[in-house]
């Protein structure tokens, strides 16, 4: 919704709805009483982009782009392409590097994604072999290390968008692009080389520059300007399918050298929590298989609000019942040791987070069944994108873990952290089941 649509007619007409957080909207109430939330999605958002509000009311905008870009999927072959610049200059590597995000706040990040302007022009996904002024363009700045000047002249101001959905990530001001001009800084010579290898197949760059220390956030920007592959067979990708599709193939690379490792010995349970996050992690002394299962709960009376994907398929309700009254909903998928065929059910959180395990199973020299539970509670106030699964598993995969010498004693251990008992995950978990297949589930209350 335009910030200036019939929600109050605008934030800038509607001080009271964003000065003050003790000026609760309905929503508020909702959340409040759910959580003990202060702040709900829209009232962050609102209050993040009044706060940017004067900075992105001109036709010209300067600043340091991150470096950062984007590529739309809505119109697919034909989608908008441009860059992200905030209007500050100095350095403003941070507003677009996920993985420094952890530990930061709703405010904080979402303070990030709006401090960025995203100018857009029309391309179609061919034009990444093409060029032209624009695409080459981007293509410098997505090679570059650090902050890059960048002038971006637009036919109109901003639109300032407040997208009222809980359940939608938050994104800056957009506007269509007349120019875009990018100074000059240092190039990262890794990303430069892949670029200019067009017998190099996409997979492959993608694994080098991961292999050589190339952040996937990084590696995901260029991969979606249609920087690797052949000459001749490079595309534009929309940019939430790159971050899939370089989730996807890295862990994929990595699965194949983890399947050669010694298998762990012993049961592992690790556990974190973040943005009111409960990840647990349970590696077991198996081939590998993986599995991937989050949980949310469904305030009565209320549509579901998917976290960070937005999926209507394929979602369970747990028989479990809160002692509040709501009943989680759950949602995954898993693959046993051939991996899987068909696109998981829970999207690109799977992959992110088959990446973050594969990555560290690799990093340790070892093999395991991998079952990584996630219960989201309402303090959970907006999704912040599939970065988050993939670097909280980062996190909970490097921290102390429990050791235990059977299922029996994990799963015990795994229900004294989440608030959804035993019976809930097991109901969910392909691989609990399999674990389970000779007893009743009601053995496990």
């Amino acid at each position: 919704m335009d910030m200036f649509g019939s929600f109050g007619r605008g934030i800038s007409q509607r001080a009271d709805l964003v000065s003050s957080s003790e000026k609760l909207c309905p929503m508020c109430l909702r959340v409040r009483r759910l959580s003990g939330e202060k702040k709900c999605a829209i009232h962050v958002k609102a209050e993040s982009l009044a706060a940017h509000h004067p900075e992105f009311d001109l036709k010209s905008i300067a600043g340091s782009s991150p470096p950062g870009v984007f590529v739309g999927r809505f119109g697919y072959p034909n989608v908008n392409v441009g860059p992200m610049v905030p209007s500050i200059s100095g350095d403003t590597e941070i507003l677009d590097t996920p993985e420094w995000w952890m530990g930061k706040g709703f405010d904080e990040i979402v303070d990030f994604r709006y401090s960025l302007l995203r100018g857009y022009s029309k391309a179609n996904v061919s034009d990444a072999q093409k060029g032209g002024r624009l695409i080459e363009t981007l293509h410098e700045v997505a090679m570059m290390t650090k902050p890059v000047d960048t002038e971006l002249v637009l036919s109109r101001p901003p639109r300032k968008i407040l997208d009222m959905r809980e359940d939608s990530q938050p994104f800056g001001p957009i506007a269509p692009l007349t120019s875009f001009h990018a100074g000059n800084s240092s190039v990262d010579d890794r990303i430069e080389k892949a670029f200019y290898d067009g017998d190099l197949p996409a997979d492959d760059a993608v694994l080098q520059l991961y292999r050589n220390g190339v952040l996937v956030t990084r590696i995901q920007r260029a991969f979606s300007l249609g920087m690797f592959g052949e000459s001749k067979r490079r595309k534009l990708v929309p940019t939430r399918w790159s971050i899939t599709a370089v989730d996807s193939n890295l862990s994929l690379k990595l699965m194949s050298r983890v399947r050669h490792h010694p298998l762990i010995d012993e049961f592992r349970v690790y556990k974190y929590t973040y943005l009111d996050n409960i990840y647990v992690g349970l590696l077991t002394p198996e081939h590998w298989k993986f599995e991937w299962i989050e949980a949310w709960f469904e305030p009565e009376l209320l549509a579901t609000s998917f976290p960070d994907v937005n999926m209507a398929e394929d979602v369970e309700k747990s028989s479990y019942v809160s002692p509040k009254g709501y009943r989680p909903v759950m949602l995954g998928d898993s693959e046993g040791f051939r991996g899987r065929k068909t696109y998981a059910k829970p999207g690109g959180c799977y992959y992110s987070a088959r990446l973050a395990v594969s990555e560290y199973l690799d990093s340790i020299g070892k093999q395991a069944g991998a079952i990584m539970l996630r219960e989201i509670h309402p303090g959970y106030i907006m999704p912040v994108g599939v970065w988050n699964v993939r670097e909280s598993l980062r996190v909970l995969l490097r921290t102390p873990f429990e050791r235990f010498d059977s299922m029996e004693a994990a799963l015990n251990y795994v229900s004294s952290i989440f608030e959804i008992p035993k019976r809930g995950w097991i109901e969910t978990s392909a691989l609990l089941q399999n674990a389970y297949f000779q007893r009743k589930i009601s053995q496990f209350n």
